[in-house]
């Protein structure tokens, strides 16, 4: 795990200066280095959407109506920490989710409770410094459930549709004013979705299946600079679930 560590300078007052000028100094100094780190995490610029208009329709895509338990394992970084761990996700279609996470060497970990649009993570800090919002959330889990929007745009590229959703006014996501959606499906399941602000990509959800046929899922929010992925190492369907598990404790 690393830290950062704040290093407190003292420099004697220069002749002539009040506290007063001193201190507007070292605001003016805290104000320049903060907008230089602004600047370092800046999002992307988004692409323009690729492949041939298409008049295809996004599929209904929705998790596995049987009760299910997803074990993985998760590893976690941005710019002050990193962890790995294990977990589970307990899955009961259409739209409830718990996502419970521990950090390797048996130390304690977090959970989240995802149901419809609603994610609460009331097990701690770190559940809530890994996990993306809940459209995201659902995306990693294969589900499309994305906030209503104004227009559509599509695009087919092979084997992939790709949209954008959002106020789009005749454009793409790209060139959209404020925020939109874009999302990839391959071969009839999400592959990936981006949140889109001002014409950049803020954060994204990809899944891809591995050669051993189970799924890898990477999340990356770019101006956070934060980056989870999870693996997929076992899938067990079950008859369904305590009714306890959904609630906060």
């Amino acid at each position: 795990m690393s830290r950062t560590f704040f290093i407190r300078r003292f420099v004697p007052a220069a002749a002539g200066w009040s506290y007063r000028e001193q201190t507007r100094s070292r605001m003016t100094a805290v104000c320049a280095i903060a907008a230089v780190i602004a600047l370092s995490a800046c999002a992307p610029k988004t692409r323009p959407l690729t492949g041939a208009p298409t008049r295809a329709a996004l599929p209904e895509l929705a998790v596995d109506p049987r009760p299910h338990v997803l074990e993985f394992t998760w590893e976690y970084k941005d710019e002050t920490f990193e962890a790995t761990g294990d977990g589970a996700v307990r899955v009961q279609g259409p739209d409830r989710a718990r996502l419970d996470f521990f950090l390797r060497n048996g130390m304690a970990g977090g959970y989240a409770i995802l149901i419809g649009d609603t994610l609460n993570t009331p097990g701690g800090d770190l559940v809530k410094r890994l996990l993306p919002p809940a459209p995201l959330l659902w995306a990693s889990l294969g589900r499309l459930a994305l906030p209503a929007t104004s227009d559509t745009t599509a695009r087919m590229d092979g084997d992939t549709l790709r949209a954008d959703l959002g106020a789009l006014r005749g454009k793409d996501a790209s060139a959209a004013d404020g925020r939109a959606w874009r999302v990839a499906v391959v071969g009839g399941g999400l592959y990936r979705v981006e949140r889109i602000e001002g014409g950049k990509t803020v954060e994204w959800v990809e899944r891809r299946r591995e050669a051993n046929g189970k799924w890898r899922v990477h999340y990356v929010h770019e101006r956070g600079k934060r980056r989870l992925t999870i693996a997929i190492t076992d899938t067990k369907f079950v008859e369904g679930f305590d009714a306890a598990i959904w609630r906060r404790s």
